[in-house]
Parts: C-alpha cells; structure tokens; sequence
C-alpha cells in the first residue's frame, strides 16, 4: 500500500514538470487568477474627433461688372426705300433712356437724299415736281421700346455676349419739299452687347406718313434697315 501511494505522489510530480507554462491547467485546489475588470471609457477626456479639411482647388471666377447707366447714345447707318423714289442711303442718331430692364425711350433723327423718280428716269433732264439738287429728307421721331427674349449670342467656345431682341413704335415728323408730315413709326431689331459699355443693333422701321407731293392724297411707306452702333453713360 505504501508503495502504490510513493508511485502516485512520482506521477504527479512528474506531470507537474513536464507542464510547467501550461498556465490554463489549474488544480481543483488552485485559487482562480483575479480578472482584470475594464474601466468604463471616460467620454469628458476622450480626445475629439478628427476633422477632414476637404483640399479642393478653389477656382478663380471674373465677375462681369455691368454698368447701371440708363442713357444710351449712338448713330446708325443704312439704307431706306422711298416710295417711286428709289433705295437711297440713310444716316442719323440716337439718344434712348432705359426706363426698366425692359422699356426703353428713345429719340432719333436721320436723313437721306432721294435719287430720281420714276418718271425722270423715263424722261432724262425733266423736273416736275421742281425740286432741284435739294432732294433731302429728314425725319425725327420720339418712340417708346421693349426689349423682350434676352439671352446670350455665342462666338467660338470662350466668347458669349448678350443679346436681346426689341420692338419699338412712335410718332413724328418728316420733312421733304418744303412739306413737313405727321409719321408714324414702327419696327424692331437684334441687339448685342460686346462689353458693358458698348452696343449693337441691326434694326428695321417703316415710317408711315400722308403726302399729296405727286397731287393727290396717298399713303407713303418709307420702310429702312439699318446698322446702328451706341455706347452707354
């Protein structure tokens, strides 16, 4: 009996020395190992959160600085039919004050010099209606405009500049052989901006008026188109 109890007490011995780092193997008789309890996180010491700056390139943009001037001056150039009178050369100026964005007034006054008549073409070095080398015809008018379908006329792929499309109409007077007539008006046209300052308009009028100058009472059509330049002050 003594002798099984020295072979049992030599085998745990034994088994105890061959395991020395098993430190997941415990005796029944060993004390468990205290557990190490995690401290709660404390959130008024925690570090802030990071903050991403984004690096976008910024990119650097004009801004058109438009003028806020309302009066607009200019002349034109063109050309305008009168009737048994011929297509003749037409040349004149124009001042226009800008109500709003989009009515306008404006005042103008051109002249031409008329070719020959039907009838002295026919009949070479005849003048019935007298009237000399002084073949001139003014007129003047004051009209009330409203630009309407703004937007943006494209040259290339870098060039755009505005544009806008206008009608206008008014009354007047026009002055030929010493006889001065009541005109109506009435037209439009195509306006472009290049700058801020500087305008564009391709345009068309018919100016209507009474005269008796062949001797009777008709209805005369002066209808002209012209090519007008104006800056703004």
């Amino acid at each position: 009996m003594e002798s099984r109890t020295r072979l049992l007490l030599l085998t745990l011995a034994a088994a105890t020395t061959v395991l020395p780092g098993c430190a997941s193997f415990r005796w029944p008789w060993q004390d468990k190992p205290p557990v190490a309890e995690s401290e709660p996180a404390d959130s008024d010491n925690a570090p802030p959160p990071r903050v991403v700056e984004p690096e976008v390139e910024r990119r650097k943009i004009k801004v058109a600085k438009i003028d806020q001037e309302n009066i607009e001056v200019g002349g034109f150039y063109g050309t305008m039919s009168v009737d048994d009178f011929g297509s003749n050369p037409v040349y004149g100026a124009t001042l226009t004050y800008h109500v709003t964005e989009d009515f306008f007034f404006r005042a103008e006054a051109g002249e031409t010099k008329l070719g020959l008549t039907s009838f002295e073409i026919l009949n070479p070095g005849s003048d019935p209606l007298n009237l000399g080398t002084d073949r001139r015809l003014t007129y003047y008018g004051l009209s009330l405009g409203y630009n309407f379908l703004p937007g943006e006329v494209f040259l290339g792929r870098n060039l755009a500049m505005n544009s806008a499309f206008y009608v206008l109409g008014g009354v007047g007077s026009t002055k030929f052989a010493d006889d001065e007539r009541f005109t109506l008006n009435f037209g439009g046209g195509y306006k472009i901006l290049p700058t801020d300052w500087l305008a564009v308009s391709l345009e068309v009028q018919d100016r209507v008026y009474e005269s008796d100058i062949f001797g009777k009472n008709e209805l005369v059509n002066n209808l002209e188109a012209y090519l007008g330049v104006t800056v703004f002050f």
